[in-house]
C-alpha cells in the first residue's frame, strides 16, 4: 500500500489518509455512493474498508474492476486530488467532517464527497435555490434576477446551477444585490461549464460564494452529470424557485427532488401562451407554491428558518406605548444577541459589513440573524444593501 494511506500519529496526517482511502474507493470503477456508505459503515472508516482485502470486497458485491483498483490504487490521481484540495480556498469535504452541509447530509443519497472553491461555510447557511430554462424570456431573466436580488440582500445564499438563462441570472442578481450565492457544477471544478459563464463563476468566488462538485478532478459535462447535479442543488436548499421551464425540463427534476427531500417548490406562473410557463403550471398543479414576490418565499421559509436558526418565538407585545405590528415580540423578548443587533441600528441604517465589525459575530451569522429578523417585523432592508430598525 502507498505511503498515501498511512495512518501515522500526526491527528491532521491520519485525516489526509483517510481522505485518500476514501478517493480510492470513490474512484474505483463501480462503486458509487451507496457502495461507498455501505463498505464505509461495514468497516467503521474509509480507510478500514481500503485495507479489508478482496475476500472482504467480494462479500460486499463489489465488482472485479473495483477489487482491481482497490487492490492497486491509482496514487497518482488520489495525489492529484489531494494537492488541489491543499491549495488556499479549495477543500474537499468528507461525510462526518464539521464542513459537511447539515442540511445535505439528511438529503436521500447525498454525495460521499464535495469538492469546494470559496467559502465551505456558506455550504450550511439558509440557501434557495432558483432555477429554471436555459433560454429564457427577458421577463424571466429579469424576475429572476429580481428575486434573487431580494432574496440574497435578506440573507439566504442563492444557489443554482451556473448554466445560461435563469441561473446565471440568478446568480448575477445576488452578486448585485451585494448578497451571497453557491453554484453547484456538473463537472469537475477545474473544468467551467458552460465556459461562457467563466467570469461569473471567478465573480461567484470573489464575492465570498462557492463552486461546489461531487466530481472529481476531469470529469467532463456528461448528460447523466447534471441530474445529479440538481440533487445536491435541491439537498443544500430550503426550497427550490422554478422561473419558467419547459414541461421536459431538468428544473422540474430539481423541483421534484426537492420535493422529495421535504423541501419547499416555488413556481412563478406566466402566460397560458408562453410555452416555458407550462412547466411551473404543471408544478403549482401538483401542489408547489405560485409566488408573485420575494416576500411570498420569505413568509413561507419563515418557519424553517425559525428552526433552524433556533430563532425564539414571536408573541404580541407593547414598547414605550406603541402597539406593534400582530406577531412581532418587544425586543426585550429576544435573545440577547439579537436585542445588541438590533441596538446597533438604533441610530441609523447600517450594511451589513458595518454590523459585523460592531458586533465581532460573522457575516454568516449576521445574515442569518438580520434575515429572521425582517421576517418578525423588526428590520427592513433599504436601497444600498442597508438594515433599519422598524420597532
Amino acid at each position: 500500500m502507498p505511503d498515501l494511506f498511512s495512518a501515522p500519529d500526526e491527528p491532521e496526517q491520519a485525516d489526509h489518509a483517510e481522505l485518500a482511502a476514501a478517493l480510492a474507493l470513490a474512484l474505483a470503477p463501480g462503486i458509487g455512493p451507496a457502495r461507498w456508505r455501505a463498505l464505509v459503515g461495514r468497516h467503521g472508516s474509509a480507510r478500514a474498508a481500503l485495507d479489508a482485502g478482496r475476500s472482504a470486497w467480494r462479500e460486499a458485491g463489489l465488482p472485479e474492476a473495483a477489487q482491481a483498483a482497490l487492490a492497486s490504487p491509482d496514487a497518482a490521481a488520489i495525489e492529484r486530488e489531494l494537492t488541489w484540495a491543499g491549495r488556499p480556498g479549495n477543500r474537499l469535504l468528507l461525510p462526518g467532517s464539521p464542513a459537511y452541509p447539515p442540511l445535505l447530509a439528511l438529503a436521500p443519497r447525498p454525495p460521499v464527497l464535495l469538492w469546494v472553491i470559496g467559502e465551505p461555510a456558506l455550504l450550511a447557511d439558509p440557501q434557495l435555490a432558483v432555477v429554471g430554462a436555459r433560454r429564457p424570456s427577458a421577463g424571466g431573466r429579469d424576475i429572476a434576477r429580481s428575486f434573487a436580488a431580494q432574496l440574497a440582500a435578506s440573507g439566504l445564499v442563492i444557489t443554482s446551477g451556473l448554466a445560461l438563462g435563469i441561473d446565471a441570472a440568478a446568480h448575477r442578481g445576488a452578486l448585485e444585490a451585494g448578497g451571497r450565492t453557491l453554484a453547484v457544477l456538473g463537472t469537475g471544478l477545474d473544468r467551467i461549464y458552460p465556459a461562457a459563464n467563466r467570469d461569473l463563476a471567478h465573480a461567484i468566488v470573489d464575492g465570498r460564494g462557492a463552486l461546489v462538485s461531487e466530481f472529481p478532478l476531469g470529469t467532463p459535462a456528461l448528460a447523466d452529470n447534471f441530474p445529479r447535479r440538481n440533487r445536491v442543488i435541491a439537498g443544500l436548499s430550503l426550497g427550490t424557485l422554478v422561473v419558467e421551464a419547459a414541461l421536459a425540463s431538468g428544473s422540474l427534476i430539481t423541483a421534484r427532488l426537492a420535493a422529495e427531500h421535504n423541501r419547499e417548490v416555488f413556481a412563478v406562473p406566466g402566460s397560458i401562451h408562453n410555452p416555458l410557463a407550462r412547466g411551473c403550471h404543471a408544478l403549482i398543479r401538483e401542489g408547489a407554491k405560485l409566488v408573485e414576490s420575494a416576500q411570498d418565499i420569505l413568509a413561507e421559509l419563515a418557519p424553517r428558518l425559525q428552526a433552524l436558526l433556533s430563532a425564539p418565538p414571536a408573541a404580541p407585545a407593547q414598547v414605550s406605548g406603541t402597539a406593534l405590528p400582530a406577531g412581532v415580540a418587544a425586543p426585550a423578548a429576544l435573545d440577547e444577541d439579537y436585542r445588541k443587533l438590533l441596538d446597533l441600528l438604533a441610530d441609523s441604517p447600517a450594511p451589513v459589513d458595518l454590523l459585523v465589525r460592531r458586533s465581532g459575530l460573522t457575516a454568516e451569522i449576521v445574515s442569518s440573524m438580520l434575515l429572521i429578523l425582517e421576517l418578525e417585523g423588526y428590520v427592513a432592508t433599504a436601497p444600498g444593501g442597508l438594515y433599519s430598525r422598524l420597532v
